[in-house]
């Protein structure tokens, strides 16, 4: 049996015995060219998920009571549209580690974060700067400069992006608390993301947040890359308010409705400023068409416009996977998946392994520094039927999505590396 044959052996066999099978029978998972495999290894997670095999009829479901109830839906469908979003109020409150009345699903990841910046960004006196990571997704960069200019504030003044070491691809999590410890008066607003999109890393977010509030500060995350991929314990670590998207890890669909989180000390505030629009206020009263709003003692008091039925639908079906297998368990399958990656690619020449080492200062991501990043993905689906994706110049992310990657996956994944490295 030569080397890779019984590399192939070992990877089936951590397949047949890891303690929780794979779902991926749940999934539509891309064909893949070639004809060497039926289906692709799959590593884009992180960028958009597959889809459930149960959306389809979710979907069919919604859109045969449009068709057969027409405005009663609102009230008679199988699931009244009138309501549809407290659906996954609790499931996606277990899901961040929150209180139900602490989420909501609405809008899209940037435009909810303009929604809690417009509550919680209150520069003042001294107290004006906004703190994010240098390698922050540029939505998010783009959205506190805006925000900076917004309230007639200079952003080359205002916006602190924290750097890593000099030599170093990742912040350390000591290096961002000084700087709170030394600078924090100066800081309205940390707004992190949760786990970095290009390096994969982990942050330290209860350590974080609680040294941005000891400063004064308000608190956000950006858990585009979080949720769904490690646990969390939103409520427990004081976070101000977190956002995240629904497309990546969490299965839902390009452009899928958003999360977001706003912990109970403000959502009891009634003196908290908000946008406001129709469905942020009080469901009691909404249909008697007042000009003044009641808004709930509840995250709802941030929504602005009616439930979208049919975004919706996918989200809710995804949330239900994840309340039947559970966070934790996910987490642990995630670990080992990536760390057998990080084993299979260690010996691969011309690769380097940006994201950290500890596995408990990772999410389920792999990022590699190699050449031509954008040109090595296109020949990793092409030859190998392995889809990764590219962040310029170079940069290559795999994430091992334990819901539906495996072990062979990572095998894959690996030889094709091996392979075109």
């Amino acid at each position: 049996m030569t080397s890779a044959a019984r590399r192939e052996e070992e990877a089936r066999r951590l397949d047949e015995t890891d303690p929780l099978p794979t779902l991926r029978g749940e999934f539509l998972v891309p064909p893949a060219p070639g004809g060497a495999y039926a289906e692709a290894a799959y590593f884009a997670g992180n960028s958009l998920g597959l889809q459930p095999r149960a959306v389809a009829d979710r979907l069919r479901e919604e859109l045969d009571d449009w068709a057969r109830l027409a405005v009663e839906g609102h009230t008679r469908a199988r699931r009244p549209w009138v309501d549809y979003h407290e659906l996954l109020r609790e499931p996606a409150a277990r899901l961040v580690g929150a209180l139900p009345r602490e989420v909501v699903a609405m809008n899209s990841l940037t435009v909810n974060l303009h929604l809690m910046m417009a509550s919680f960004y209150r520069p003042a006196g001294d107290r004006t700067r906004i703190v994010i990571e240098d390698a922050a997704f540029p939505s998010d960069s783009y959205a506190v400069a805006s925000q900076a200019v917004h309230h007639g504030l200079d952003p080359a003044a205002t916006v602190v992006r924290l750097r890593p070491r000099p030599g170093e691809d990742n912040l350390r999590t000591e290096d961002v608390v000084g700087f709170l410890e030394r600078e924090g008066g100066t800081v309205a607003l940390v707004l992190l993301g949760g786990v970095n999109y290009l390096t994969g890393q982990l942050m330290d977010m209860a350590a974080i947040t609680k040294a941005g509030r000891a400063a004064g500060a308000v608190v956000g995350w950006d858990l585009a890359h979080a949720a769904g991929n490690v646990p969390l314990r939103l409520h427990d670590w004081d976070v101000d308010f977190a956002a995240w998207c629904t497309y990546k890890y969490l299965n839902s669909g390009p452009g899928a409705v958003a999360g977001c989180f706003v912990h109970e000390r403000h959502v009891r505030d009634a003196s908290v400023p908000k946008l406001s629009g129709w469905w942020g206020t009080e469901p009691a009263v909404r249909f008697r068409m007042d000009p003044d709003i009641a808004p709930p003692a509840s995250a709802d008091a941030w929504q602005l416009s009616n439930p979208p039925i049919m975004a919706l639908a996918p989200v809710l079906a995804s949330l239900e996977i994840f309340d039947r297998v559970g966070m934790d368990a996910l987490r642990a399958k995630s670990e080992r998946l990536t760390g057998h990656l990080a084993s299979r690619l260690a010996p691969v020449g011309g690769v380097e392994i940006i994201t950290p080492a500890d596995p408990a200062a990772r999410g389920t991501q792999l990022s590699l520094r190699v050449a031509d990043a954008g040109g090595l993905v296109r020949r990793l689906a092409e030859a190998h039927g392995v889809v990764a994706d590219a962040r310029e110049p170079d940069v290559v992310r795999l994430a091992p999505v334990p819901l539906y990657c495996t072990f062979h996956d990572c095998h894959r994944a690996a030889e094709a590396l091996a392979d075109l490295v």
